[in-house]
């Protein structure tokens, strides 16, 4: 192994990556499971550490069903995560004060979502969290987390 390899390892095992969920989302599985799928919250954690373990990053997993937690932990991401990757779930709609904080924060974060929102009611379709996101990522299910997994790690790559 060269030098810029080892380097370059040993910044991917320094990678830390928080996934941030919103309200409901601990009702997986068993909530609209025909929009959301079968897949428990908890499922889909394990998922992801497999995937993170085999990417050698490390993740940091979390759910609140309250908006002013979810704020405290972007807050708290500033100089101990790398990337978020957050479903803010409802409050992608409505949450102004989830937005200010993805802005002030500096963190790169990228929204997922379980659904397409966009092909959904009407109310649905704005997210006002997205502009201050480097991305989104929504309509693949579970994948979806994998998939913000995997951008998580590029948007990293693309700050070089």
């Amino acid at each position: 192994m060269n030098s810029t390899t080892i380097q370059e390892t040993i910044k991917l095992l320094a990678m830390k990556i928080l996934f941030l969920n919103g309200p409901n989302l601990n009702l997986l599985g068993s909530r609209e499971p025909e929009i959301y799928g079968r897949m428990t919250l908890a499922d889909i954690e394990a998922k992801v550490r497999e995937r993170a373990a085999q990417l050698k990053v490390a993740v940091d997993f979390r759910q609140s069903n309250l908006e002013g937690e979810l704020v405290g932990w972007i807050q708290q991401a500033k100089g101990a995560f790398d990337v978020i990757v957050i479903n803010a779930a409802a409050y992608t709609h409505t949450s102004v004060a989830l937005r200010d904080a993805i802005s002030a924060v500096g963190v790169p974060t990228i929204e997922i979502h379980l659904s397409n929102i966009h092909a959904r009611e009407e109310f649905r379709h704005k997210s006002v969290i997205a502009p201050v996101c480097r991305g989104q990522i929504c309509g693949f299910g579970a994948k979806s987390y994998i998939l913000g997994l995997e951008a998580a790690i590029d948007v990293t790559e693309i700050k070089k």
